[in-house]
Order: structure tokens, then C-alpha cells, then sequence
């Protein structure tokens, strides 16, 4: 995938869309100064200070906010785990494929989340009943994720599973849409004073996809998950 490691986003609004500070997801890429300490970056190598995300590093803060939302994750505890797998897939970006999330990849997960000592309540697979289980935040993020060939090509970001609103890093910028029509611009029709029925017929949507536009936006307003 060529836009795979192509910048797609600002980094205003890569964070816009994943409903963080700027400041939080900047800490995330490149790391920083408090005190006299230096942290090192989580997604990328190391610290390069460009304000634009690729593709790939838009699908790995995906799954940090999952864990920033659920369990309040503390970077320096899966620094190491992101390296690791870093490694041993031979790709910058390892939790931005699907090999970590099918096939034998669990395996490596798990067996990477003991010996890189990430505590518990961070794993991403658990053992039950002879299976590994997949855990909410890694869950979450899976089924945010459409996947071909190993890499992701959209990303939802509206938190109701049934919603038609996607990411696509080849339209409309990467900004949220419907059926390749920005949920802004639907939602700005509607503010506007169009009905449901003329905007569908105008943009060619059904009006549940007009609906499901208008809901995604309206949950936008809810306050940052930071």
C-alpha cells in the first residue's frame, strides 16, 4: 500500500479525528522533555519532530487511544513490547498490520506480553479455556480496522460498531466519510436547512447513510477522550 508511509494528516487533525490533544498525540510520536528526563517515542523509531502523520501511524494511535480510553495506558510500560514486535516483524509499524491480529500472531503477542513483563491489565490476548481470547481495547481496535492484504485500507471513527463512517487515506483527505462523501459537509447541509431526503438525493445516499453521517458528527461534540 503505497500511502502506507505517506503523510496523510496534520497532526491537528489526526488528533480532530481520534478525539485527543494535539500535545498528547505529539507526546506519542516523538516523545519529549520533563525535568531532566527524555521519553523516547512510542509510534515512531525516533523523534523526528514532522507535524504530519503517515497512514500507519494514524492506524497505531488508533489502538493507543483505546488503551488511553479504557485503561489510561502509561507509554513507558509498552515502549519496549512496540520495539520488540518492531523486531521481529521487520516493519516500523507492527501493530498497523494484521499479522499481529490473525493467524499464529497472538502467539507472538502473548508470548511477547510475558517476556517484556507488560503488566496485565495492558495485554492484548489472554488465555481461556485453551484459547487466547482477544481483550477489549485490542477488540476494539480490530473492528475499527478493514484489512487487506495484511494492511489496513480504512479506519472507523465513529464508536458504534454499525456505523458506515470510515477513514480511507486516498479519500476526501483521510477525513471521515460516507460512502465517500464527507460527514462534514452532510452535516453542514442538514445545519444549513436541507432535509434528510434532499441531501440523500442530492450527494446520491441512501438516508440512512445521511443518518448515520449526521449521528457521527453530533457525537463529536462530546469531550475529548485525552
Amino acid at each position: 500500500m503505497k500511502t502506507l508511509n505517506r503523510p496523510v494528516y496534520s497532526l491537528a487533525d489526526a488528533a480532530d479525528i481520534l478525539r485527543m490533544s494535539p500535545s498528547t498525540l505529539a507526546w506519542w510520536l516523538d516523545g519529549g522533555e520533563r525535568g531532566r528526563r527524555v521519553y523516547p517515542p512510542v509510534i515512531r523509531i525516533e523523534a523526528t519532530g514532522e507535524r504530519s502523520l503517515t497512514w500507519a501511524e494514524f492506524v497505531e494511535a488508533g489502538l493507543l487511544r483505546q488503551y488511553r480510553r479504557e485503561l489510561g495506558v502509561r507509554l513507558h510500560e509498552i515502549r519496549r513490547f512496540v520495539a520488540a514486535l518492531r523486531d521481529e516483524l521487520g516493519v516500523e509499524h507492527p501493530l498497523a498490520h494484521a499479522r499481529p491480529w490473525v493467524g499464529e500472531g497472538p502467539r507472538l503477542l502473548m508470548r511477547f506480553q510475558q517476556e517484556y513483563d507488560l503488566p496485565g491489565d495492558l495485554w492484548l490476548f489472554a488465555p481461556a479455556s485453551g484459547q487466547l481470547m482477544q481483550l477489549p481495547p485490542a477488540e476494539s481496535f480490530v473492528k475499527r480496522v478493514e484489512w487487506d492484504d495484511d494492511l489496513p485500507v480504512a479506519w472507523r471513527p465513529h464508536d458504534d460498531a454499525g456505523s458506515p463512517v470510515r477513514c480511507r487515506p486516498g479519500r476526501r483527505f483521510g477525513r471521515p466519510a460516507v460512502c465517500g462523501i464527507s460527514t462534514s459537509a452532510i452535516f453542514e447541509h442538514l445545519d444549513g436547512g436541507e432535509s434528510e431526503e434532499e441531501i440523500a438525493d442530492q450527494f446520491d445516499l441512501a438516508v440512512q447513510d445521511v443518518r448515520w453521517a449526521v449521528a457521527y458528527e453530533t457525537s463529536r461534540a462530546a469531550p475529548l477522550a485525552a
